[in-house]
């Protein structure tokens, strides 16, 4: 085993309930009762998702934000969270900066856990949403001869990172530091959408997850894919953190959300991802463990 693609691999044969959907979409969908539920967990680690010197306020907001934009992609209205914080320097910061969040998405907190350990800290969290559309959309939907859309612009959060972008209060930098999980654009798609995702780990790499979940070839335009720095296409459509919606759609379909098409979806051809023809060296198509 090795690596997370091998991790996972792994844990799918103790995955076996339905609700686990084998471990190929971004969240587990649960009935119960008369409702179906969504859940999703994700974690930030300082030094790999975040900056060491990141204002907490910030890390609070996206620990919530990345696991709200897993339930975007489904659909979800968010109900409620759980975290797990690590103590330290700017408690009373992280404490800000998650009211924030929890008030623009109203979200009710549950609970959660605290710890203290020495070297990098680590936070997670997980998300609890209700099914506004079912069947709840999901990664391996897409049928050959679907558009292929994705909404925003790819790449904004990468330059969010520039020194002379941090905390300037521009598009890139609060798309890096407080993205925003498109909710209400999730819940006009799911009706429609054949298969979505969310944007996390590069369009590239994700688009590829999307592809071999539904077991079809995505053919990519670059052309076609907006990226906020057209002097780097490549690096924008593979740096991740955007946290748009990727999503597979019937080409006469009228688009509820603003959303670009950037390709079609085919059937198996020996590869998972085409960009204009051409196979990507998958080394450089996003982010990994």
């Amino acid at each position: 085993m090795s690596g997370e693609r091998g991790f996972i691999a792994a844990l799918r044969a103790l995955a076996t309930h339905p609700a686990a959907r084998q471990l190929d979409d971004d969240a587990a969908v649960l009935d119960v009762g008369g409702d179906t539920l969504v859940l999703t967990h994700d974690a930030l680690l300082e030094g790999v998702h975040v900056r060491a010197d990141e204002d907490p306020a910030d890390i609070a907001w996206k620990l919530v934000a990345v696991n709200l934009s897993d339930l975007a992609a489904k659909g979800a209205a968010p109900v409620g969270i759980l975290l797990s914080h690590s103590l330290g320097e700017g408690d009373d910061r992280f404490i800000a900066g998650l009211s924030d969040v929890l008030a623009a998405y109203r979200v009710a907190l549950f609970g959660g856990d605290t710890v203290r350990a020495a070297g990098p800290r680590s936070w997670s969290c997980t998300a609890i949403g209700r099914a506004t559309h079912t069947p709840v959309p999901s990664r391996s939907g897409a049928r050959p001869g679907d558009a292929i859309c994705v909404t925003g612009t790819l790449g904004l959060a990468m330059l969010g990172l520039k020194a002379d972008e941090r905390g300037s209060g521009s598009a890139a930098d609060l798309a890096y530091r407080r993205p925003r999980p498109l909710i209400e654009e999730g819940r006009a798609l799911a009706p429609l959408a054949s298969a979505m995702m969310d944007v996390s780990d590069g369009l590239l790499l994700d688009a590829s997850r999307m592809a071999r979940a539904s077991a079809v070839s995505f053919h990519l335009d670059s052309a076609a894919i907006p990226v906020a720095d057209p002097a780097r296409p490549g690096a924008c459509m593979s740096w991740g953190d955007d946290y748009q919606l990727l999503f597979a759609i019937d080409p006469d379909a009228a688009l509820p959300v603003a959303a670009r098409r950037i390709g079609t979806v085919a059937a198996p051809d020996g590869a998972m991802l085409r960009v204009d023809g051409v196979i990507p060296d998958p080394r450089a198509m996003g982010f990994e463990h």
